[in-house]
């Protein structure tokens, strides 16, 4: 598959109530732990009179790993049903967090599951999710009199010109769907002047 979908900014902090506990939803882009364990963070600062804050995360593409996180509330009920959520609308490198602020009645596990899942919901339908493309790098090498023939290519199947360097000897990086990698370097390696790679 060429394409995954995430996305492409933070959602509004978006609430559920669900007898006098609160329950705000958030999804963020994330590509590193780091950013997860930030993101915690000013939630928790943000609202000190939280009970838990709660969430799950997944990222990559083709390999993917994910965490769900409970915050001290009832085992699997508030981090895997977040988490059931990002799987369903099929989304990765995303962090979705809830915060809860407790009302005073207790839900139960089947009513928080049920709570956590509907906010993850609500917090997804929220997001901007987008789709992108997975592209892979190719790294070409050619004398400048090679140049036209390269951009002929270049044009002809709409790659795109990530960085240019030219000069005698000049070097081209271009961005290819993952889908089409080896079918593009055959094409260049057609003409025998130009010498190509794909970039690790």
């Amino acid at each position: 598959m060429d394409t995954y979908k995430t996305i492409s900014k933070p959602s509004d902090p978006l609430l559920f109530k669900e007898r006098k506990s609160k329950f705000y939803g958030y999804c963020f882009p994330v590509s590193d732990e780091d950013s997860i364990k930030e993101h915690i963070e000013t939630l928790k600062k943000e609202y000190p009179t939280a009970n838990h804050v709660c969430y799950a995360w997944q990222m990559g593409i083709e390999a993917k790993s994910y965490r769900a996180n409970d915050d001290g509330e009832p085992n699997n009920s508030a981090g895997m049903p977040i988490y059931g959520q990002i799987q369903s609308f099929d989304v990765t490198n995303i962090l979705v967090a809830v915060v809860r602020i407790f009302g005073g009645t207790k839900l139960g596990v089947g009513g928080l599951i049920s709570a956590y899942k509907e906010t993850a919901k609500l917090a997804l339908e929220n997001a901007a999710i987008i789709t992108k493309v997975l592209q892979e790098e190719l790294t070409v090498t050619f004398e400048y009199s090679e140049m036209d023939i390269v951009m002929q290519l270049v044009k002809k199947h709409q790659l795109t010109i990530v960085s240019q360097d030219l000069h005698l000897k000049c070097k081209m990086i271009l961005a290819v769907n993952k889908s089409d990698l080896k079918i593009t370097m055959k094409l260049f390696k057609a003409h025998h002047k130009l010498e190509i790679k794909a970039n690790a």
